[in-house]
């Protein structure tokens, strides 16, 4: 009984470290390279998120008072219109 155990433990130790050292084998992935794009810019208005074009800026809406209103307000130089 324990040489059958034994001869059983022997038997199957080579293959499953012949398995283990197989999974951890990687083959080479192809690799994409693409340009690399400016992260998108997100502006959270009354009307909701959205994003914003690259030469506009979003600035912290206020109040007549000066409080701040927790939304932003986009700014975009002239000849350039914000998102609607």
């Amino acid at each position: 009984m324990v040489a059958t155990l034994l001869t059983a433990a022997i038997l199957t130790t080579p293959a499953s470290t012949t398995i283990a050292a197989f999974s951890q084998h990687r083959g080479h992935s192809s690799q994409h390279h693409t340009t690399a794009q400016p992260p998108a810019r997100i502006a959270c208005t009354v009307v909701g998120c959205q994003p914003i074009p690259v030469v506009c800026t979003p600035v912290p809406g206020r109040t007549w008072s000066g409080l701040p209103t927790g939304y932003d307000v986009i700014v975009c130089p002239p000849g350039v219109s914000p998102p609607r």
